[in-house]
């Protein structure tokens, strides 16, 4: 059997792929971070945010939605100066306005799994090419995020956002990891 053919060779790539993508997360705030980065990612490689991932946290507080909803430009001026992240600004920009909109949410993992009623979606995908970029599921979540605030997730990221966090898996079934997701 051979892994999604969207990993490399990369050992840190692999290890996303086989413990980490596509196993449901239910706990908001890491549902949360995983947006967040997802986010970053938009015009990227994932590879490029896996590897920064942990500059990330360092620079981000561990993602705790409490203190980045607290920053400023003091910290937007500091992290575009941080060299173990993606200095875009408008991104920073966006975490800390998304850190209010999660902190105005009772349960955002909750809210996330109730678009698909608390089960993984399982569509049977034979080959990457019939994975797609966003779905109308990915639309409409998009859309609801944008009514509350979040900025930097737009369709295309809430579909890998979603495929991350295990909500629907695209594992195709050849992969290893197709069927224990399932």
């Amino acid at each position: 059997m051979q892994r999604c053919g969207w990993v490399s060779e990369d050992p840190l790539y692999i290890g996303y792929h086989d413990t980490e993508w596509g196993v449901p997360q239910r706990d908001g705030r890491a549902m949360w971070e995983a947006l967040q980065l997802e986010g970053f990612q938009a015009g990227l490689s994932w590879i490029t945010i896996l590897r920064k991932r942990e500059g990330f946290r360092a620079a981000f507080a561990d993602f705790a939605p409490e203190v980045i909803a607290a920053w400023g430009e003091a910290e937007v001026a500091r992290l575009v100066a941080d060299p173990g992240i993606v200095r875009h600004r408008g991104k920073i920009e966006a975490v800390i306005g998304n850190a209010r909109a999660y902190l105005e949410m009772e349960d955002f993992g909750a809210w996330a799994w109730a678009f698909v009623d608390g089960v993984p979606l399982q569509p049977v995908r034979a080959d990457l090419s019939e994975v797609p970029g966003q779905t109308d599921l990915s639309r409409r979540i998009s859309k609801e995020l944008k009514r509350r605030g979040f900025r930097f997730c737009g369709p295309t990221t809430v579909y890998a956002w979603m495929q991350a966090t295990g909500m629907v898996n695209d594992h195709v079934v050849t992969c290893p990891r197709h069927a224990p997701l399932a």
